[in-house]
């Protein structure tokens, strides 16, 4: 920035962290007001976190008002300290905008916050009592003036009004920004001025610029009046081409091609193979030859601009580093050591054999667990570009290829849309919750995305839309599932399964003091040293009102928690807000989860059981009761078809082994049986309920007790043999958060227990057994 040695007491300088919105095209100068209008999702969220706070924003111009992105190459440095006045939505659906600007301010960094973008910007503080004009700059004020009568002349339209009103200003710093605003300056130049604070020097630069621009006025009407002179009303569409050339040359670009002539050279500057070339040279001859006026004339030019838009020679400077891919891996994400053993072996053999052809990845386990935040650090770790696309619900072939153009409304399908937003062919590509394909009459896309991950066929993927082949091959797919059975056989048999499990207390705790806390201070203006919470509640907030097996619930229930400190910090004026155990129900409500799942005493015919849900294991007591009847089974509790099997399973074994257990008479005839199992609004299902349903049927036609510290999981056959189930670690973990330490489980699940983490596996005894029988000698009292 510009700064004279005479004004260095004109500014006081200060730092602060700000919201970021780059306008595109425009600019602001301080002390004006001007509706800006935001569309971008980015802009959106920096509003938001600006009206959360003290409603003020740093507002700079993009160099390339094209780019989508912010980022500190293409941005001005130099910018404007603004207040929001006033918003409000448009029909458009964008953001209109009231800004007043404060004060200039400049970049120091740009921080990317995950939904805006944040900017540490040095602000200059004018301070008007130090400021004594030069008798110079008085003198260019007053030729300013003059000068503003041939500007409106040339404009033809009146401004001396505005102009006298802004000259009774006596603040020279204010009155020359004022005038800046006035004057129809691109962006470079405007940028110029905002960037000088010696107010003397900007005050000529002003009138310097504004000298030019009535010049630059004057030559480009003196160039309508030598055009009109030569065409008439018939030839206006020559007439304009015309005036574009004698425009270019005045301002000496002499690169005056047509569009058809620019589609030619992109297209030939593409290298794609000569098929793929002949076909889009074809149909940009049938444009060539189209009437402007025929609506086919816009589907040709619509589909060539977005064939153009393909990134087809682009690729990121991917490089695998494995030791950076492990600090990466290892600081973005806590436990998970098999899963992030697994991926640094995935990237060494790409590094090793330099090809992506292998397995695709399938991150598979339940909801928040943090499967697409280990995508996005792959992408991170291999210097690539990230893009997502959501499959839960998709149903539509096309929505995968792409319509026929011939179709109104036509548009690429969302793997090339994915592409295009990447701008690179080389991208890490995420296809999040593949298990949850739909198909119907438009088709089955599952059998589309065959294709897309088949490294043997992915090299020449067509687009329905595209028509030419595009190659996939150097895409790096990644696919996350939160259960693989609802994936088709032919689309899993493409993919490495990956099991990412759910966490323990302990990971949770962790997880929850290294990196949520943090970042909901960050996001919700908060200081660490405002906020504190105890070990202790923090454990309250996973288990007695989250309780789930990843953390996406914990860290929404810490994000409510910081609000209610933030606004105890800025309503009551706390210094500091402490959590603890005794006052966090003050904050989050009573309790949403009490320790009720599991037995309080010995119980007849109520056994802790263990299943297993899509987000993680759960407690499961399975109830039994006998009472006089003629023989009739009931089951109830909303029992899937595999877990009646399992019931009807249980009461055979026991009619079987009858006499052993222990059990009179013919019950099967005289006793009614009533197996339930309680939340009867939630379905259930699966087979791992076997051994629990016969130990509760024993328990009540005996009459023994069931000891309560002890949960238990496994299939049953007729013959009382346990059989192995999944889903073990889940519960096991699940058995844990509850208090159980006694756990039976089938004799070939022996090998599964070696996955659960050391400190909990100590804690925790483990029966295996093979025969039903072990079970009910140990627990029936």
């Amino acid at each position: 920035m510009t700064e004279k040695t005479e004004n260095k007491d004109l500014y006081m300088q200060r730092r602060e962290n700000l919201p970021v919105i780059a306008l595109r095209g425009m600019w602001l100068f301080p002390n004006n007001i001007q509706q800006i209008e935001v569309g971008r999702q980015i802009s959106l969220n920096a509003i938001n976190a600006a009206m959360l706070r003290n409603s003020q924003v740093f507002i700079t111009s993009q160099k390339d008002s094209l780019d989508e992105t912010i980022s500190i190459d293409n941005c001005y440095e130099i910018g404007v300290v603004a207040d929001i006045k006033q918003t409000y939505r448009l029909a458009n659906g964008n953001l209109a905008v009231l800004v007043e600007g404060l004060e200039r301010a400049s970049i120091n960094s740009l921080v990317d916050n995950d939904n805006f973008i944040e900017a540490e910007v040095n602000i200059y503080e004018y301070q008007k009592e130090n400021y004594e004009p030069k008798e110079q700059t008085k003198a260019i004020i007053r030729m300013i003036a003059s000068s503003f009568e041939d500007y409106s002349q040339a404009l033809r339209k009146n401004v001396t009004a505005e102009i006298n009103m802004m000259l009774e200003e006596e603040d020279y710093s204010k009155l020359v920004d004022n005038i800046a605003m006035l004057i129809s300056l691109n962006a470079e130049y405007a940028n110029r001025i905002l960037s000088i604070l010696d107010v003397d020097e900007r005050v000529e630069k002003v009138y310097e610029m504004m000298v030019e621009e009535i010049e630059f006025i004057q030559i480009r009407q003196d160039i309508e009046r030598k055009i009109s002179k030569e065409m008439n009303d018939s030839q206006r569409e020559y007439f304009l081409q015309e005036e574009m050339k004698m425009i270019r040359s005045e301002l000496g670009d002499e690169f005056g091609y047509s569009d058809l002539d620019d589609y030619k050279k992109r297209i030939e500057g593409l290298k794609l193979d000569e098929e793929s070339q002949d076909h889009l040279l074809k149909e940009l001859s049938r444009l060539e030859v189209m009437n402007s006026n025929n609506p086919e004339s816009t589907v040709i030019r619509t589909y060539l601009d977005e064939v153009l838009e393909i990134p087809w020679n682009k690729k990121s400077k991917s490089r695998i580093d494995l030791n950076k891919a492990e600090d990466i891996l290892e600081k973005s994400h806590y436990g998970l050591k098999n899963v992030k053993e697994r991926i640094l072996e995935y990237l060494a053999v790409k590094k090793l054999t330099g090809s992506l052809k292998g397995p695709i990845l399938c991150l598979v386990g339940p909801p928040g667990v943090g499967k697409t935040s280990i995508a996005r650090s792959i992408a991170k770790a291999t210097g690539r570009k990230f893009v997502s696309m959501r499959l839960g619900g998709l149903r539509d072939e096309a929505e995968i290829r792409g319509h026929r153009k011939t179709y109104i409304g036509a548009m690429p399908g969302r793997i090339v849309e994915s592409l295009q937003r990447a701008k690179t062919m080389n991208p890490v590509f995420l296809l999040d919750e593949i298990d949850k394909l739909a198909a119907d009459y438009k088709g089955d896309p599952s059998s589309s995305l065959l294709e897309v991950l088949d490294p043997e066929q992915n090299d020449e993927f067509k687009d329905n839309y595209i028509e030419i082949a595009v190659d996939l091959s150097d895409v790096l797919f990644i696919t996350t599932a939160n259960s693989i059975d609802p994936i088709p056989d032919a689309l899993r048999d493409r993919m490495e399964i990956i099991e990412v499990n759910s966490y323990t207390d302990y990971e949770k705790y962790e997880i929850a003091n290294r990196y949520l806390i943090p970042k909901q201070l960050k996001e919700n203006g908060l200081r660490q040293d405002q906020f504190h919470i105890t070990k202790e509640a923090i454990y309250i907030l996973i288990n007695n009102y989250t309780r789930e097996s990843g953390v996406r619930e914990l860290e929404r229930t810490i994000g409510k928690l910081v609000r209610k400190a933030v606004l105890k910090v800025s309503k009551d004026k706390l210094k500091k807000v402490s959590v603890n155990k005794s006052n966090i129900e003050k904050y989050l409500g009573p309790l949403k989860f009490l320790d009720e799942a599991t037995l309080k005493e010995d119980t007849v015919g109520v056994v802790n059981g263990l299943a297993w849900t899509r987000v993680g294991g759960v407690i499961l007591n399975i109830e039994a009761s006998v009472m006089e009847g003629s023989g009739k089974t009931q089951l109830t509790g909303q029992l899937g078809d595999v877990m009646k099997e399992s019931a009807m399973a249980a009461i055979s074994y026991v009619r079987k082994r009858q006499k052993d257990l222990g059990i009179e008479g013919d019950f099967y005839k005289d006793k009614d049986i009533h197996i339930h199992v309680p939340e009867g609004a939630v379905p259930k299902d699966g087979p791992s309920a076997g051994v629990t349903m016969v130990t509760a049927l024993v328990s009540a036609l005996t009459g023994r007790k069931v000891k309560k510290d002890y949960a238990m999981t496994g299939e049953i056959s007729l013959t009382g043999r346990v059989m192995p189930i999944g889903g073990v670690k889940e519960k096991v973990l699940a058995a844990h958060r509850y208090g159980i330490d006694k756990i039976f489980l089938p004799e070939e699940n022996k090998r599964d227990v070696e996955e659960i983490d050391a400190d909990i596996r100590k804690k925790i005894n483990f029966y295996y057994v093979k025969d039903v029988s072990q079970i009910l000698d140990e627990v029936l009292v």
